[in-house]
Order: C-alpha cells, then structure tokens, then sequence
C-alpha cells in the first residue's frame, strides 16, 4: 500500500492527497476489470437479473451473519451466495421452465428471506443500510487485498474457461456435441458470480450492483465486432466509469457507486448511438 500511496502523492490531483480516495481508486482499478470481465458473460448467457438475485442473497447471508454474532458476516454472505448459486444451478439445469422465471423465483425468495432475518425479533433494518447503498469511500486496505485475490482468481478462470463459457452461453447443444459438460460449466460460472458479488457488496452496494455486472457488457456489445473486442471494451467502460465515477463524488459530494452507474447508463446511450457505425 505505501508504494500505491507514493505514486498517487507524484499525481497532480487534490483528491489522491487523502488516503481514502487513495484506497477508493485502487479498490476501483481491482473492482472495475471484475465487473468488465463478468457482464460479457452475463449479457450473453442472458442473466442480467442473476447477479441482482445473488446481491439479495449476500443481503441474507450478511444478516444471518449478523444475528449469529459473526465479526466479519461478510463471510457468512460469501457462503450464503455460494449454497444459493449452486442450488439455482441444480434446479435450472433439472427444470424445463425458462431462465428468467427462476431467477425471478430465486430473487424473490431471498428478498422476503433476507427482510425476513433482519427484521427478526422486531430488530431494525437500518443498520444493514451500509450494504444497501454502499461506500466505496471507506475501503478498507484489508478489502482491497481481498478484492486483489479475487481478481488473480476470476482471471486464472477466465484463461481457461472463457471459451466453454462464450460457446456454452450462445450455443449450449453445441457445446454439448463438443464434449463439454454445459451444466458444470454454468455452475461454475455462477459461482464466480456469487463471490465477486459478495465481496464487492459492501463497496458498491446491493442497489446499483446490477447495473455494474450488466452495462458494461451491454454497452461493448454495441459496438464490438468480436469477441476480443467485447472483452475489452467492457473493461474499458467499467474502468471509464469507475475512475469517472469516483472523481465526481469527490468534487461534487454525491454518492459514488450511483455516479458510477450514471455514468456507465451514459456510455451505453452512447454506444447505442454509435452502434451502426461498427456494424
């Protein structure tokens, strides 16, 4: 962290002289490539409203977490949303219904569980707000060495199963032809979802999660023309929004993990615009 700290004091900029946006940014530049990476496949395996369920789910966890005196519920909600991913993997890859309706099931489910625990015993929901809204703001070092992990891990995962899982989201039968095991491989996917998820709830917050895991992708999407292209775009914009992001909330004292998102709705508005002119 000290080197971090020295290279942000060689910036000319105000906000790196304080060391929680020193934190905030770098906690950024790890977050950032994990969403980029992670909402390609979200887009394409049409699982937008997953990484939504599992937010929920993490809520669950970190109250369950809670109430059972745990220091550190973050743990318990890493947990949680790993159980919660494996059994919507079992159910969808042993159910005929569509995609979308189990995740509505699943996310509904664990919306009513998740009040359900915090409010057990008359408790107040206030104090989970933390996770609801998220503050990127007050990163912890110890956060970003475990965003730093993640990331090593998500990127280990991905060189070797970023191929099964394109050709497993666009054409499953096919994968299926090829020797590849489409229900392992949707398992895994989903539980990389669940961690990054849970790790990063605490930092962006469960109300504008989504929206980190989706429009990246979504927007590389509109102006990619293949796959290499999709995958760097999407952690280009999560990185534009990001770092954009974070220097708006200083400057104009908003919160940061809503900036982020405004800023991401903006650059899909903008590939959408662009769209016809890279195709």
């Amino acid at each position: 962290m000290s080197l971090w700290y020295s290279l942000c004091d060689l910036l000319p900029l105000e906000m790196l002289h304080w060391d929680f946006m020193k934190n905030a940014f770098l906690a950024m530049l790890l977050m950032a490539p994990l969403f980029g990476l992670l909402s390609t496949m979200i887009v394409t395996g049409r699982m937008s409203f997953f990484s939504d369920a599992l937010g929920h789910s993490a809520f669950t966890g970190i109250a369950i977490g809670a109430i059972c005196g745990m220091a550190a519920p973050t743990w318990a909600a890493v947990g949680f949303s790993v159980c919660f991913a494996l059994v919507f993997s079992y159910v969808r890859n042993r159910s005929n219904q569509a995609a979308d309706t189990l995740i509505g099931v699943f996310s509904s489910t664990a919306v009513a569980l998740g009040i359900f625990v915090a409010t057990l015993g008359g408790g107040s929901f206030t104090k989970y707000n933390k996770y609801l809204i998220g503050d990127v703001l007050s990163v912890t070092p110890a956060e970003i060495g475990m965003l730093a992990l993640v990331l090593l891990a998500v990127a280990l995962f991905w060189l070797v199963y970023a191929n099964r899982l394109t050709l497993t989201a666009i054409h499953p039968q096919l994968a299926a032809s090829r020797g590849i095991s489409v229900g392992k491989s949707q398992t895994l996917f989903t539980v990389a979802i669940a961690v990054v998820v849970t790790l990063s709830i605490s930092s962006v917050g469960l109300l504008i999660l989504n929206s980190l895991m989706v429009l990246p992708g979504a927007s590389a999407r509109n102006i990619s023309r293949n796959l290499r292209q999709y995958h760097g775009f999407s952690v280009l914009f999560a990185l534009i929004a990001g770092l954009g992001g974070l220097t708006i909330s200083y400057y104009l004292g908003c919160s940061a993990g809503a900036a982020v998102s405004l800023l991401l709705a903006i650059l899909f508005a903008l590939t959408f615009a662009m769209r016809r002119r890279f195709s």
